[in-house]
């Protein structure tokens, strides 16, 4: 009996013969390998015709981001306030549901909100240290508002650490003999989230309410950044850069990299004129902003080095103090800022899957925009407090300081001081010479 040549005998890899001995070749993938040979000046996203379709959606999906946040802007601090928490809450959903398994969870009600507790107590924590001046700055106005916000501000390191002991609890008693291993592994990994979250972003809202120019800048920054190494990559990538992102090129990145540094001394200028982005905000009101500018702000002269062309129409430039500390902006921005999308990358890889999300088109989710958006944000913090801020303590300051130890009746008694009483009558005198 002649034996069966048939798909089980087959050498493997070779193809299977056909009825009208025709052989059946495998349907190619419309992906480059990562082999070939780049010498010929081919490069392997620009070649590859789905990459088209993928930049199409990519683009539209950020123009209609850019537009949201344009508008937000144009709102207030108090609305990209709340546009980062609500960034803040898809980053934590994603990031929990990355490690949930359906059956476990179902062994467990009750579990999965003892995650968002542990969320909502962490943002009462972050939020009351930051904004504890601003909330009580807006409510002066009412006396029992004020006293109620002042006890809460007062007592908030307790009610967050009370909350929190009782999540504590919460766990503790929920505890199942076989399913400890879970448990304890979302426990660390909900831990996890909020120290990434909330200990970066909160610092977002910081940066806001110190004048919407230090939370735009460094979030535009960004944002160029990554369209500039896209579209470098995407026409002459050929080298690769790293590892963990295969698609990321060295001439992204030093494309990249110019382009950031020329906008970030552009953007500076630009921004620097409206009063709107560089006042701080001390309450939490949303009415329009006007303030000194101060020095930051100010345009200083340079003049031109004499070998210029006699033909430049330019002998000095302006140029803004604020524009030189841009500059080290675009430079974290554009060396530092992208390993924190590295990171994330790795980590997707070591859990095997693609994207944290799909919420936004083209992108993946929440925390795949937010990887670089949330290191950079920590730097500008610390460079804005070590570099720019005054550190003198101010009339203004300490006045404020003062306020916020008073009572109600105490504060609305201030007008009626002797103080500010001789001060009236002089000036009243003044008036009546005149």
């Amino acid at each position: 009996m002649q034996r069966d040549t048939g798909a089980g005998d087959r050498t493997p890899g070779t193809p299977s013969p056909t009825h009208g001995g025709r052989l059946r070749h495998r349907k190619r993938s419309n992906e480059v390998p990562s082999d070939v040979n780049t010498t010929n000046g081919a490069n392997l996203l620009l070649n590859d015709q789905n990459k088209y379709k993928s930049m199409l959606v990519r683009t539209y999906s950020s123009l209609w981001m850019m537009a949201g946040v344009v508008f937000l802007i144009y709102m207030g601090h108090l609305y990209i306030w709340a546009m980062v928490v609500v960034v803040q809450i898809f980053m934590a959903k994603e990031l929990f549901n990355l490690l949930r398994k359906a059956n476990e969870d179902r062994q467990l009600p009750g579990f999965r909100m003892l995650n968002w507790h542990f969320f909502f107590t962490a943002m009462l924590f972050t939020y009351g240290r930051f904004l504890s001046r601003q909330l009580v700055n807006t409510v002066t106005s009412d006396k029992l508002l004020y006293k109620l916000v002042s006890r809460l501000i007062k007592y908030q390191m307790f009610i967050c650490y009370f909350l929190y002991i009782a999540g504590f609890v919460w766990f503790i008693i929920t505890l199942k003999k076989k399913a400890y291993k879970y448990q304890f592994s979302q426990y660390a990994w909900t831990h996890m989230i909020l120290l990434m979250v909330f200990a970066q972003s909160s610092f977002t809202v910081a940066n806001i309410f110190d004048g919407i120019f230090w939370f735009l800048l460094p979030a535009s920054l960004i944002a160029i950044n990554d369209v500039a190494a896209y579209f470098f990559g995407f026409f002459f990538g050929k080298t690769p850069l790293i590892k963990l992102s295969p698609k990321k090129t060295w001439e992204g990145f030093i494309g990249a990299s110019v382009t950031t540094l020329l906008s970030a001394f552009v953007l500076a200028n630009f921004m620097g004129h409206f009063q709107w982005l560089t006042c701080p905000r001390k309450d939490l009101s949303t009415g329009w902003l006007h303030c000194d500018p101060g020095p930051m702000f100010t345009p200083e002269s340079y003049d031109l080095p004499g070998w210029m062309p006699q033909w430049f129409p330019w002998r000095e430039i302006a140029v803004m103090p604020v524009q030189w500390h841009a500059l080290a902006l675009g430079l974290f921005a554009s060396i530092i800022a992208p390993f924190g999308g590295f990171f994330a990358s790795g980590f997707k890889r070591a859990f095997k899957f693609k994207d944290f999300g799909d919420s936004i088109p083209g992108h993946g989710g929440f925390t795949d925009r937010m990887d670089c958006q949330m290191v950079m944000a920590v730097f500008a913090y610390i460079y804005y407090q070590s570099f720019v801020m005054v550190q003198d303590l101010s009339v203004e300051t300490m006045l404020e300081q003062i306020l916020r130890n008073l009572t109600f009746e105490e504060q609305h008694d201030l007008p009626n001081t002797p103080k500010n009483e001789t001060k009236n009558r002089n000036a009243d005198m003044n008036c009546i010479a005149e």
